[in-house]
């Protein structure tokens, strides 16, 4: 009965993973690591060895290092500022909301352009940030949804 829910609880964790790839606020390849661990647990320990659940955990963490390092490069790199990011990021979730799926893109876009007006800049360097911003979200949307299909891809080979 406890492993069965501790599958259920993992399923959820990795429903949950897939889409915090895309949400800010959900920590996706944590929860997609939790759920093999989950699954482990439920097959007494059976499924993934050490080496496997260590090497996953390692690249969990570089996975969420790159995320927070990465946009914020790519930001900097074409000259966002903290408020052209900020309403990036602001611009993403409302987007998210309204338009799903891509217009999380066209927010988080959107989001950056304004910010940068209102910080001040010229509707070139505007554009030129709001590029970075852009091109730094995908990229670590792009590593979360790797590492995490390949995590779900694991635990429901495994499942079945």
């Amino acid at each position: 009965m406890l492993s069965v829910l501790l599958i259920i609880l993992g399923i959820l964790l990795i429903i949950l993973g897939i889409i915090g790839c895309f949400l800010p606020v959900i920590p996706g390849p944590p929860l997609n690591y939790l759920a093999l661990i989950l699954l482990s647990i439920a097959r007494n320990w059976e499924p993934f060895s050490g080496n496997f659940l260590l090497t996953w955990a390692l690249i969990t963490l570089a996975v969420v290092i790159i995320d927070y390092i990465v946009p914020a490069f790519g930001a900097k790199k074409y000259g966002a500022s903290k408020l052209g990011i900020g309403c990036s990021v602001l611009g993403m979730i409302i987007g998210l909301i309204f338009f799903p799926p891509w217009g999380m893109l066209v927010g988080s876009f959107l989001g950056a352009i304004i910010g940068e007006m209102i910080a001040g800049k010229q509707s070139d360097a505007a554009l030129r940030a709001s590029i970075g911003v852009l091109i730094g979200t995908i990229f670590g949307i792009g590593i979360k949804l790797a590492a995490s299909g390949i995590m779900t891809f694991y635990f429901f080979d495994t499942l079945i």
